[in-house]
C-alpha cells in the first residue's frame, strides 16, 4: 500500500492487459462505421433492412461507448499505476517534479500522436481527446475513492448538457442511403489524399472546439472513474454482488429505451436516444470489466491472446485506421455504396481474429508494440 492507501503493483497486470484487449478490438466494431465518411458515418436506408435494426439493437446493448469508456477508465488507471510507481520510489524531493513531469510528457506525446493520427489517418481519432483529458484527471489523482467518484459523476453530467445541446440541434440535410447528399459525402470523401486532407483539417477544427466543451469532461471523469475503482481493488477481484446487479439492471433498462429511441423514426427521440448511450455505456463496460477479471484473476496464462493485443492497444489502434482507411476508401470504395450493418460486423470480425494473431506473432518476438516502444522513447528523451 503507499501513503494513500491504495495498491502498488511492481508487476504487470495480466487483467488489465485482457480488459485493454477487448476494449481495442471493440473500438474497431464502431469505427469501421466512420472509415468512409468520418464524419456522418454509416448511412442507413429508407427502409431498414431487418438485419440492420438486429445488428443496431445488439449494438445499442452490447458495442455502442462500451469500449469507449472502457478505454478511458483503464486510461485514468494507468495514469495511476504510473503516478503510484513514482511515489513508492526512493527519490529526493528535487526529482518528484520532475517524475510529474514525465507523465505529462507521455499525456502531451499522446496529443501529438492524436493530431497527426486525425490529419494524416483518420479524424475519427481519441488519442488527441485522451491526452487533453488525462491533463485533466491527473490533477486529481490523489483524491481517495470516495472523492474520485463524486469527481467522475459530476464531471461526467456536466459534460452532458452541451451534448444534449449538441445533439437536439436540428439537421438540415437528409443522410440515408442513395440520397444526394450520401452520394455527395461519399464522393467527397473517396477522393484525392488532397481532399480527404481538407476534410481531415476540418473535422479536427470542429473536434479541437467540441473537446473542451464535452469530450474533455466526459472522458476526464470516465478516467477518474478508473482510478477510484483500482483503488476499491475493482480491476483485481472484481464488482460486489449488490453493485454488479444494479450494473445489469441499469444496462438492460438504458439499452431497451436507447433501442426504441434509436428505431422510433422521430428525430427528437433518436437524439435522446444518444443521451441515454453514454449512460448505458458505462453501465455495461463495468459488467465488461466484471467477467474479464473473473475469467483471467491476473494469470498470465488465461485469456492471453486478449492480453497480447492489450499490451500492444496502441500499435492495434493506429493499424486499424490504416487498414480501414486503405479498404474502404482506396481498395474497395464501391462497398460504401452497398455494405449494410451485416457486412461491417464480418470485417470487424475477420479483422478481429485477425489482430490477435499479429499480436502474438509480434510479441513472441518483441517485448513492447512498435508504436508503444517509440512513445516511450520519446518521453525518456523529452522529460
Amino acid at each position: 500500500m503507499n501513503k494513500h492507501g491504495s495498491p502498488i503493483q511492481s508487476i504487470r497486470l495480466a487483467n488489465l492487459d485482457a480488459i485493454r484487449g477487448v476494449g481495442v478490438l471493440g473500438i474497431f466494431f464502431l469505427n469501421i462505421y466512420f472509415m468512409g465518411n468520418s464524419f456522418l458515418g454509416y448511412a442507413p436506408h429508407e427502409i431498414q433492412p431487418t438485419t440492420d435494426i438486429v445488428i443496431l439493437i445488439f449494438s445499442n446493448f452490447f458495442l455502442e461507448g462500451r469500449f469507449f469508456s472502457l478505454f478511458a477508465m483503464l486510461f485514468g488507471v494507468g495514469l495511476l499505476i504510473q503516478y503510484q510507481r513514482q511515489q513508492a520510489s526512493p527519490v529526493s524531493a528535487v526529482a518528484a517534479p520532475s517524475q510529474n513531469n514525465q507523465i505529462k510528457s507521455r499525456l502531451y506525446w499522446l496529443i501529438v500522436f492524436g493530431v497527426i493520427h486525425a490529419i494524416v489517418i483518420f479524424p475519427g481519432d481519441i488519442l488527441l481527446s485522451y491526452g487533453v483529458s488525462g491533463l485533466l484527471a491527473f490533477r486529481y489523482i490523489n483524491l481517495n475513492a470516495d472523492e474520485l467518484l463524486r469527481k467522475a459523476r459530476g464531471f461526467i453530467l456536466l459534460s452532458l448538457i452541451p451534448i444534449a445541446l449538441i445533439s437536439l440541434m436540428p439537421d438540415e440535410h437528409v443522410y440515408i442511403r442513395d440520397s444526394a447528399f450520401f452520394i455527395e459525402q461519399l464522393s467527397a470523401w473517396t477522393g484525392s489524399y488532397k481532399q480527404q486532407l481538407t476534410l481531415h483539417l476540418t473535422m479536427l477544427a470542429y473536434m479541437l472546439a467540441v473537446i473542451p466543451l464535452t469530450l474533455m469532461w466526459y472522458i476526464a471523469g470516465l478516467m477518474l472513474l478508473g482510478m477510484a475503482l483500482y483503488k476499491r481493488n475493482i480491476f483485481t477481484n472484481g464488482l460486489e454482488k449488490k453493485t454488479l446487479w444494479q450494473c445489469v439492471f441499469w444496462a438492460i433498462i438504458l439499452s431497451s429505451l436507447d433501442s426504441l429511441f434509436s428505431v422510433s423514426g422521430n428525430p427528437r427521440w433518436e437524439a435522446m436516444s444518444d443521451l441515454l448511450l453514454w449512460f448505458s455505456a458505462i453501465a455495461t463496460a463495468l459488467i465488461y470489466i466484471h467477467i474479464i477479471v473473473k475469467f483471467c484473476q491476473n494469470a498470465p496464462h488465461r485469456l492471453t491472446l486478449l492480453q497480447n493485443a492489450g499490451r500492444m492497444a496502441f500499435s492495434l489502434y493506429i493499424l486499424q485506421s490504416i487498414v480501414g482507411i486503405l479498404l474502404l476508401r482506396y481498395i474497395a470504395p464501391d462497398w460504401l455504396y452497398s455494405l449494410d450493418r451485416i457486412g461491417y460486423l464480418s470485417i470487424a470480425i475477420i479483422y478481429s481474429v485477425l489482430q490477435l494473431l499479429l499480436a502474438d506473432v509480434y510479441l513472441r518476438k518483441f517485448n513492447q508494440g512498435p508504436l508503444e516502444k517509440l512513445w516511450r522513447v520519446l518521453v525518456s528523451r523529452t522529460s
